[in-house]
């Protein structure tokens, strides 16, 4: 039986086979711990018709009860702790409570451990700004970090 192994870029593995009647089934591994399973539609390979959610526990017991002796716990904690940085654009809103405010102020990297790493406006751009660069509604900002941290910092930058 062929096991279908495909990266996907700032997200984890796929992995899919197909069994002996035909089905197509997949796993997708988020380098969160977090695992999907899929199964794809009969006719439409590129369907995916249920998708079912499960964490890393779930995931171990969905093997175990499958066969599969149990995952050592902390390869997974590996994974999670080497994953490797996370970067994405977030945009400054009118309604953010940093519009006008020294990006210092957010205190994102002190509350998150992810980085501003670069601010784009009007054409311009200002890498490694310092806590005294005032952040302007409709600034893109450049965050890196964990996909936690990117997740925190988004929060922060748009409630606060």
């Amino acid at each position: 039986m062929e096991i279908r192994r495909t990266a996907l870029p700032r997200i984890g593995m796929r992995h899919e086979l197909t069994t002996q009647s035909g089905r197509r089934l997949g796993v997708v591994s988020h380098r969160t711990g977090r695992r999907d399973l899929v199964i794809y539609d009969q006719d439409d390979a590129d369907l995916a018709r249920e998708t079912v959610e499960l964490d890393g526990d779930e995931a171990n017991a969905v093997a175990e009860l499958l066969g599969e002796p149990r995952a050592d716990h902390g390869l997974e904690e590996f994974h999670r702790v080497a994953e490797e940085p996370v970067t994405v654009k977030l945009t400054i809103g009118d309604d953010s409570p940093y519009a006008g405010r020294p990006m210092g102020e957010a205190g994102v990297r002190t509350r998150t451990g992810a980085s501003v790493v670069a601010v784009a406006r009007a054409g311009r751009l200002f890498i490694s700004p310092a806590p005294s660069f005032v952040f302007a509604p409709g600034d893109l900002v450049v965050v890196m970090g964990s996909t936690d941290g990117i997740s925190a910092a988004a929060d922060i930058l748009a409630q606060g």
